[in-house]
C-alpha cells in the first residue's frame, strides 16, 4: 500500500466556479484519488478556498457584505457544490484559517532567518479617486506581452505572463474604473527567488516524467527574459494574513498583509492540519504527510492544476519550501491542463460566461458532467465544450453503451430466470475469450490511470463497456434460451458479474451510477478485479439482484436547443 498525497489548485472564493475550472484541477484530482483508493492505497486528498487578496475584497464589495462574512458564505456554497459533483476531498479547508495564518507567518520568518527576504521601497499605483494603493487585481490594463486589453495586475489571463500592476499599459482601477492613477512610494517585503534559481532548476530538471506542458511553462518562467525574478510577498491591504515574523511583529510592516500568492499554496499544508484538527488528531497526523522527518519521505505527492497556475507551483511555492531550509515535502508529479473553452469563446468566472457548476447540477446529475469533462479533458491542447458534443457523448457513451447493457441484462434475466443469479450451465469458449480480452483491457486501463492519462483512460473504459455489449450481441442469450436454457443461464450469470466489475472500474469516473450498479447486484464487494476470472464469479448462483432505474437518460434535441439558448448569454 502506497501513501498518496493529492492537492488540486484551490479555487478563488469570488463566486461559483465554471466547468473549465472544474476540469482543470478538482475533477481530475478526484478521479485520481478515487482510483488510488480503489487500488487499496492510503490517500490524502486536500483542497480549500483561496480567500485572500483583491478578488475576495472586490466580490464582497459587489455583494454588499463584509469580506469575512462573504468568504464564510461562499466557502459553504463551494463546499456544497463540490459535494454535488461528488468531489471526495478528505478536507476542504479555508486559506483564512488560523492554521494558515500561523504557517504563513512561520515560513516568512524562516525565509527571513535564511537571508531570503529583503525590504524594498518601491513605486506602486495609487488611485487618487479611490484614496488607496491598488495592488495586483485592483488594476487592469493592456498586457505588455501579448496586448490583451483586460490583463490583471498580477497575471495576464490570456498569455499567463506574471505581471506587476506597474507593467500594465493604460491601467485603470477595478474599483471605480478611474484612470486618475499615480505612483507613490510604499515599502514591501520581497522573496529573493533569484538566490534559489539553481536549486529550483535542478529540482525541475529531476522531474523527467512531468507532462511537457508543465515543464515547458516552468522552464519558460525560469529562463525567459531576465529569468526568475524576486517577487513581492506583501501588499497594502486590510484583508489577509498580517505580516509577522513568526509570531512577532515585523517592524515597518504594520498594517500590511501577505500577498495572496504567497499564502494560498501554504494552505495545502494548513488544510491538512485543519483535517487533523477536525478529526481530533495531533500534529503528527498531518506532519506525516508533509514533513520528511516525520514520515513523509514515503509519500508520493501529486498536484493538479490549470496551466495558469503552473508558474506559482513550479517556482514560487517551491522557492518558499526550499528557502525555509526545513524538511517539507515537495511535489513529485504536477499534472497540468490546458483550457476548456465554451461554444466558440472562453469560460470566465469574472465575466460570467459559460456553464457554472451550480447551473450544471440543475440541468443534469453530476455523472453526466463528470463523464463528458473527463473524457474531453484539455490535456495536450485546449478543448471546447459544445452542446452538440455533450449530447452525443451522453447519448452514445452513457445511455447506449453502458446504460443499455445494464438494462438489457437485468430485465432479461428477471423475465427469464427470476431475480436471482441463475445457476445453470458453465462458462464456454465465448466467456473464456471475453474474460481474457477484458483482463488485458483492464491492465491497459490501470496503466493509463496510473499515468494520469485522463482522456485515454476514459476511452479505454468505454472500450471495456463496448466489449460487454459485443459479447452479448454475439452470445445472444435471448436466442440461446430457446434451445439451451442452461447455457443461457451461464451467459447471464457472467453478464451480471460483468455489471459488478463495471461498477468498480467506472467508479472513479461516474460514482453515482457505479453505486447504483453495485446496489442492483446486491453486493458491497468493491474489491479491484486483479484476478478477473475470480471477479467474474463473485456473484454466486442464488444471489438476489434488482433491475435498476435507467442509469442514464438520453438528451433530446429539444433540451439541447433549450440549454444552448439558456446559456448563450452572460450570467449576472
Amino acid at each position: 500500500m502506497a501513501r498518496i498525497l493529492i492537492t488540486s489548485a484551490i479555487p478563488y472564493i469570488n463566486g461559483i466556479k465554471h466547468l473549465g475550472n472544474l476540469v482543470g484541477s478538482q475533477l481530475p484530482a478526484d478521479l485520481f484519488a478515487r482510483y488510488m483508493r480503489a487500488r487499496g492505497h492510503e490517500v490524502m486528498f486536500i483542497c480549500a478556498t483561496d480567500e485572500h487578496g483583491t478578488p475576495a475584497e472586490l466580490a464582497a464589495a459587489k455583494a454588499g457584505q463584509p469580506v469575512a462574512e462573504y468568504c464564510a458564505d461562499m466557502h459553504a456554497v463551494q463546499a456544497e457544490i463540490a459535494r454535488g459533483f461528488r468531489l471526495s476531498f478528505d478536507h476542504f479547508g479555508r486559506s483564512s484559517s488560523p492554521r494558515n495564518h500561523a504557517l504563513t507567518q512561520h515560513f516568512a520568518g524562516r525565509l527571513a532567518d535564511n537571508g531570503l527576504i529583503r525590504e524594498v521601497t518601491e513605486q506602486m499605483i495609487y488611485s487618487v479617486d479611490d484614496g488607496r494603493f491598488l495592488p495586483d487585481r485592483y488594476v487592469e490594463g493592456t498586457c505588455p506581452n501579448c496586448g490583451y486589453d483586460s490583463a490583471r495586475g498580477d497575471q495576464c489571463d490570456n498569455c499567463t505572463k506574471q505581471l506587476d500592476p506597474t507593467d500594465l499599459i493604460n491601467p485603470r482601477s477595478t474599483i471605480s474604473g478611474s484612470t486618475n492613477l499615480e505612483l507613490r512610494e510604499t515599502k514591501h517585503l520581497y522573496l529573493m527567488q533569484r538566490n534559489l534559481r539553481d536549486k529550483l532548476e535542478a529540482w525541475i530538471d529531476s522531474k523527467h516524467d512531468w507532462p511537457l506542458l508543465t515543464t515547458s511553462i516552468a522552464k519558460k518562467w525560469l529562463n525567459d527574459g531576465d529569468g526568475l525574478q524576486d517577487r513581492g510577498i506583501t501588499r497594502d491591504l486590510h484583508w489577509g494574513i498580517p505580516v509577522k515574523r513568526g509570531d512577532q511583529p515585523w517592524p515597518g510592516m504594520e498594517g500590511k498583509v501577505f500577498y495572496v500568492w504567497f499564502d494560498a499554496p501554504i494552505e495545502y499544508i494548513a488544510a491538512t492540519a485543519e483535517w487533523a484538527d477536525a478529526n481530533g488528531l495531533d500534529d503528527a497526523a498531518w506532519q506525516r504527510w508533509w514533513r520528511t522527518d516525520m514520515g513523509a519521505e514515503d509519500v508520493t505527492y501529486y498536484q493538479f492544476m490549470g496551466k495558469d497556475n503552473v508558474p506559482f507551483h513550479t517556482l514560487s511555492f517551491p522557492a518558499t519550501i526550499l528557502g525555509s531550509g526545513e524538511p517539507w515535502k515537495l511535489v513529485d508529479y504536477l499534472k497540468s491542463f490546458n483550457y476548456l473553452n465554451y461554444d466558440g469563446g472562453q469560460f470566465s468566472t469574472s465575466r460570467g460566461r459559460g456553464v457554472f457548476m451550480d447551473q450544471a447540477l440543475e440541468v443534469l446529475p453530476s455523472d453526466y458532467w463528470r463523464w463528458w469533462l473527463l473524457s474531453h479533458a484539455p490535456e495536450s491542447s485546449d478543448s471546447e465544450f459544445t452542446w452538440e458534443n455533450f449530447q452525443g457523448s451522453v447519448n452514445k457513451d452513457l445511455a447506449d453503451v453502458l446504460g443499455n447493457l445494464v438494462s438489457r441484462v437485468t430485465k432479461f434475466a428477471t423475465a427469464k430466470f427470476g431475480a436471482q443469479v441463475p445457476a445453470g450451465g458453465s462458462f464456454g469458449p465465448m466467456e473464456t475469450a471475453l474474460i481474457a480480452d477484458l483482463g488485458a483491457r483492464i491492465r491497459t486501463y490501470e496503466s493509463l490511470m496510473q499515468a494520469m492519462e485522463v482522456r485515454k483512460a476514459a476511452a479505454e473504459l468505454r472500450a471495456i463497456w463496448v466489449i460487454g455489449n459485443e459479447y452479448l450481441q454475439a452470445a445472444a442469450p435471448w436466442t440461446v434460451v430457446k434451445t439451451d436454457p442452461e447455457q443461457a443461464q451461464a451467459m447471464i450469470r457472467l453478464a451480471l458479474n460483468l455489471i459488478r466489475v463495471y461498477a468498480i472500474l467506472s467508479q472513479p469516473f461516474i460514482p453515482d451510477a457505479s453505486a447504483t450498479m453495485m446496489a442492483a447486484m446486491g453486493s458491497e464487494d468493491w474489491t479491484w478485479p486483479d484476478d478477473l476470472s475470480a471477479a467474474m464469479r463473485v456473484l454466486e448462483p442464488g444471489q438476489p439482484f434488482t433491475v435498476p432505474e435507467n442509469l442514464f437518460r438520453k438528451i433530446t434535441d429539444e433540451e439541447r436547443a433549450d440549454w444552448q439558448t439558456r446559456f448563450a448569454g452572460v450570467r449576472t
